[in-house]
Order: structure tokens, then sequence, then C-alpha cells
């Protein structure tokens, strides 16, 4: 008996594994035709150099990009803090619960392939009506006890491959968790980095600032110096003072924007404000990469893991359509039991206790009011919503590339003009400084030039930081080399690789 129920269990199984899939089969989209970014800058391409020819940075056709890609801007005190974020946030952690999730959820439809075996002991103590019914069992006491294991078996066919195509969406969705993982990971990376820049950006600009400031105060004292002298008038001390108020009201919004800044950095090393870093930055302690990447349009939407979570929520899309239209079909199924019966336990698998049973059915939704047909109607637009999101998804990427690239064109030709006029006061206050010692001009005069040599400092140190997180937002852009970080995070949650 037990010999032909399995008998009969694995030809319905392999009759169901071989069954046809019905619904759409997925395609992966085809990568974009398109030949470059447009005329954003091409492989090749130089930028400006900040100090000589050494510095310019050049894009570099299909150039990989490496996993750990900050270590090119050269800051050991940077890179540390990467590594406390990518370990501390809690957005990573989040973010790979998500994935083991998903991973454990893939597991449960793929077990939904297999038959369902249930055992069962059931123990009754019963008394007959003796009075009333004939006695249903062979024993004279009309109390009596019975004890019933059992095995139980069922399974539903796959035929149409509803089963396999919820299998085949389960793992496109882990997919998806994946590249979901990578996109935080990279997110965050980038943020620190650009928020790093900011941070040394903005100590730069303070210091600037601060000596400026300095600068105005002088020439109010010496002008008002001046008016005690008779050689200035009271306007002209007014007019000074109302200059230098307004360089000292633009050192409160920058302190701000730094103590701001220094507690966006602390957040994304998962810490609280009271556990600020000790690490500050400084623009002259980072390193400028020279050879920026430019990723072929084909390669960049398999680099990008937004793209690639686009891609695998329409996978999964798609095989929710066919779950949808095999829910239209037939449905088949197969159950089988068996156990034994006695009144004493140590009877039990005795002869003339056993019992089996075995049987199949078919079923046909011939009336539900539609509600089948408007699940698969419904699966099909979401079908249709996830192809549109993922061609806006690539639209997107190739815009933030097209983006990055005109940005890091224009972050060049500013810093090269900001050192320009930056290098031109400067040669101004050396030649004002030489007259002043002559006596060709005033103290005034070379006071006013130093103003503007620290304006044009200021200018310089607001353009080498947007270069400098232009750079960074680039290869954010090009998918942060995820492919070669070493470590292989996604493996330690669900044993697979990405690629």
């Amino acid at each position: 008996m037990i010999r032909n129920w399995r008998t009969a269990a694995t030809a319905t199984l392999a009759a169901g594994l071989a069954a046809c899939s019905v619904g759409p089969q997925y395609k992966p989209p085809e990568a974009p035709r398109a030949p470059d970014y447009g005329a954003a800058p091409a492989a090749g391409s130089v930028l400006a150099p900040e100090e000589g020819a050494a510095s310019a940075q050049r894009f570099v056709a299909g150039m990989d990009i490496p996993g750990e890609w900050w270590q090119l801007f050269g800051s050991a005190k940077l890179s540390g803090l990467i590594e406390d974020a990518l370990k501390a946030n809690p957005n990573i952690a989040a973010a790979q619960a998500a994935l083991k999730q998903a991973h454990e959820l893939s597991a449960v439809q793929w077990a939904a392939l297999l038959p369902t075996v249930q055992a069962s002991f059931s123990a009754q103590r019963a008394k007959n009506p003796s009075a009333t019914i004939a006695p249903p069992t062979v024993a004279t006491d009309p109390v009596y006890s019975l004890y019933t294991p059992q095995l139980t078996l069922s399974y539903s066919a796959d035929v149409f491959g509803a089963t396999r195509r919820s299998v085949e969406a389960a793992r496109a969705q882990e997919q998806a968790s994946k590249f979901q993982l990578e996109a935080t990971y990279l997110t965050l990376s980038s943020s620190v980095v650009v928020t790093a820049v900011q941070e040394a950006s903005l100590r730069g600009q303070i210091s600037a600032t601060e000596r400026l400031l300095q600068l105005q105060h002088e020439l109010t004292e010496n002008i008002r110096s001046r008016r005690s002298l008779g050689t200035a008038s009271e306007l002209d001390l007014l007019t000074q003072q109302s200059a230098e108020a307004q360089t000292a009201a633009t050192l409160p919004p920058l302190r701000k924007q730094l103590w701001q800044t220094r507690d966006a950095l602390t957040a994304l090393l998962g810490r609280l404000p009271s556990d600020e870093p000790k690490e500050t930055f400084d623009l002259g302690e980072l390193t400028l990469p020279q050879e920026l990447p430019i990723s072929l349009p084909s390669e960049l939407v398999r680099q990008r893991p937004d793209v690639r979570q686009a891609e695998e929520n329409l996978h999964a899309a798609t095989a929710e359509v066919g779950v949808a239209v095999a829910g239209l079909l037939p449905q088949f199924s197969i159950n089988a039991q068996t156990g034994s019966s006695a009144f004493d336990v140590g009877r039990l698998f005795s002869p003339y206790t056993a019992f089996w049973s075995a049987g199949a059915s078919l079923s046909q939704t011939l009336f539900d009011g539609g509600a089948l047909l408007h699940r698969r109607r419904a699966a099909e637009a979401a079908l249709d919503a996830a192809a549109a999101q993922y061609r806006s998804t690539v639209i997107l990427a190739f815009q933030n590339v097209a983006d990055t690239l005109r940005a890091l064109q224009a972050d060049a030709d500013a810093v090269k003009a900001s050192l320009d006029a930056d290098r031109a006061a400067w040669e101004t206050l050396q030649t004002a400084r030489r007259q002043y010692q002559l006596g060709t001009i005033s103290f005034v005069a070379v006071m006013t030039t130093e103003q503007a040599y620290q304006q044009a400092e200021l200018a310089l140190v607001q353009a080498r930081a947007s270069r400098y997180a232009d750079t960074a937002a680039l290869f954010q852009a090009l998918g942060g080399g995820w492919w070669n970080r070493p470590g292989e995070v996604l493996d330690e949650q669900s044993g697979s690789k990405v690629r």
C-alpha cells in the first residue's frame, strides 16, 4: 500500500514539474543603444588642471571602478569613517534584514513545489449510548478508547506552472532586495564622502571669512583714526563699518552649516550627536583622483544597483502575470493518508488495524464574479507599470551620468578661473605691499587689495570643493564598483552572489 502511494505521488510530482508554465516568459530588457552621453564630455577628454598639467583630470573609457573607490581620495581618516558607517549605520542593517527576509520568503515559495506530509496522533475515550443505537465496535463494553496514528500527504500538481511562477517571482524579489542593499551601501559611502568634502569646504570658507573680517576691522580702525585727524570723513567711516558688518553677518550661517554638517556626518556613522567623531577634514588633506571612468551606456545598466533592482521588479511582475493566468485554469491535487487504529496502544500496527486512502481531484472555478479575470488584468497592469518604472530608472541613470560629466567640466573651468583670479589677486597684493613700503600708496589701499585676495581665496575654496564632490558623484552615478568590493556582503545574508 505504501509502495503504491509513493509511486503515485512521485508520478504526479514529475508530471507537475514537467508541465508548462503559462503567462509571458521573462526576457531581460535590451541595453540602450546610445553611443554616448550626448554633449557631455567624452572618453579621452582632459579637464583643466589645478596646478599644472600633472593635476589634470581625464576621462578613461571602460575604466573599471574599484570596490572601495573612496580610497582614491587618499585620506585614511575618510576611509576609516566610511568603514565605520558601513558597520553601524541602521539603514545598512535594515537593508540586510530585508534581504534575509526576501531570501526566506523565496525558500517558502520553493517549498510549495514539494508534497506536504503531516503526522498526527489522536487518542479518544468514548461511551456509546447502548440503549439507543447498536454498538459501533465489536466490544461489548460501551466505554472504549481509540488510538489512531496517521500520516497525511497532500500535493497540488503544478500543471500550469502557477507555483513555479510564484517561485520565480520570489527569487526576483530576493534579487531586488540584494540590489537595494547595494544601493544603500553606495548611497551611504557617497554621502560620507560628500559630507566630509562639505565640512572641508566650510572650514576653508570660515577661515577665509575670518581673515577677511580681521582685515575689515583693521581697515575700520584705520579710518576711525584718520577721521580723528581730519583726513577721513564720517561717511568714509560709516561706509567701512557697514562693509565690516556685512562680512561679519556671513560667518554665523557658515558656522551653522558646519555644525549641521558635523551632525549629519555623525548620523551617517550611526551615532548620536554626543558621540561626534574626532576626525575633521580639510581640502588640503584630500587628493583629487586624476583618472575618471566613463562606462559604456550598455554597461551602465548592469552596474547601477537601482537599475538592476528595477529590472528584478520587472522580472517579478512578469512572473506574477503567469500566476494570475494559471489561476484561471483547472487545479489538480492528490491526497493520501495511511495509519493504524486500535483500542489498545500495544495493538497499533498489528494485523487488521491499518487503514489507507488515496485520491485525486480536479477543480475549475465556474463563477467568482470575475475575480480571477480582474486579478489577471491587475497583474498585467502591474507589469506595464514595472516596465515603465524600469525605463524611467534607466533614463534617470543616464541623466545622472550626463549631469555629473557636465558638472565636472564646469567645475574644472571654475577652478581654473578661480586660480587665475587668485593668482592675479596675490600678485596685486604683493605689488601693493611693495608700493606701500615705497610710500606711493596708502595703507588703506593695501588693505583693500588684501580683501580682494581673500575674496578670491574664498571663491577658490568653493570651486575646489565642488570639484571633489562632483568627482564622488561620478563614482556613485556609475554604480560605485560594488562588483569589485571585497568581503561579499551579500553572501553573508543569503549564501549567493549577485553576479
